[in-house]
């Protein structure tokens, strides 16, 4: 079976359209069309196409399953090989969550630049988990209390959570003292996601009168207390200029800074020196 044609196979999958598999593979609408319509000449129908949408057929259910550990195989040996390079040079993937992107790694990135010439970071920013089984990622920052078995590292540092505000509204609102001095303020609050954690869903029970803004991300609440909206909530990496930190939030746990990679890279010298400076400097 044609390596190529199965990875076009699992792409149409993956993203669900020939144009979508397309611009993830890097290649034209027309190859994709071409060499689906070759692959399912020799096989049968894999796809039923409706409104551009691709459905697997039941034939492609079964080659699903033999296509994904096909997918797995070459997945493991191209680790495998990574594994072998000790050369503290060349391309490394590093996934982390917004805030440390903008606020924390530019400059650390720059002096480990200046340190390694020859390492090139390819920085990935988002909150979400990207796949570092098949190489998305080849380091990851996570914020977790519970990394996933199959990746190893370690903790960095706890961050707390605290109450923050700007002081053009501390000077126009009454004092903030402590917890018991929430229910005269206006609170900024959670949306989306975010709101069923712990700490926001708190303040949801508590004042949801004294709520005045919300908002499903955590950069976006710091920027709305640093313009005087109201009281934030935030964990303290996210502690931006211009906001004041008023006293601890115990409602939310300290969360968890990992550095994390697959098993079978921790041994690539560029990768381990990375970790072990970015660790160090996130401390």
């Amino acid at each position: 079976m044609d390596w190529n044609s199965v990875k076009i196979f699992l792409a149409i999958v993956n993203q669900g359209t020939l144009a979508a598999a397309a611009k993830t593979l890097a290649i034209s609408n027309s190859t994709v069309y071409r060499r689906l319509d070759d692959f399912e000449t020799k096989l049968g129908r894999l796809f039923d196409r409706d409104n551009g949408l691709c459905e697997l057929t039941e034939l492609g259910q079964q080659l699903l399953v033999q296509a994904r550990a096909i997918e797995n195989a070459f997945d493991d040996i191209e680790r495998h090989l990574a594994g072998r390079d000790i050369r503290p040079q060349g391309v490394v993937k590093l996934t982390a969550p917004s805030s440390f992107s903008y606020r924390h790694l530019p400059r650390h990135l720059a002096a480990f630049n200046r340190l390694y010439p020859q390492i090139q970071i390819e920085l990935l920013v988002t909150n979400s988990e990207l796949n570092m089984t098949n190489r998305q990622a080849d380091v990851a920052l996570r914020v977790t209390h519970s990394p996933p078995e199959h990746l190893v590292g370690r903790e960095i540092c706890k961050i707390k959570w605290g109450v923050y505000a700007s002081d053009d509204y501390l000077a126009q609102h009454p004092a903030v003292t402590d917890m018991d001095s929430l229910s005269q303020q206006q609170l900024i609050a959670a949306a989306g996601n975010l709101k069923q954690y712990p700490a926001f869903s708190y303040l949801e029970r508590k004042y949801p009168d004294k709520i005045v803004q919300r908002s499903d991300d955590l950069i976006a609440m710091a920027m709305l207390a640093q313009s005087g909206n109201g009281l934030a909530f935030l964990p303290d990496d996210l502690a931006v200029s211009g906001l004041r930190r008023l006293f601890d939030y115990s409602v939310a746990s300290d969360n968890a800074l990992w550095i994390l990679t697959h098993a079978d890279l921790r041994k690539v010298q560029r990768i381990s020196i990375l970790m072990n400076y970015l660790a160090a400097a996130l401390k």
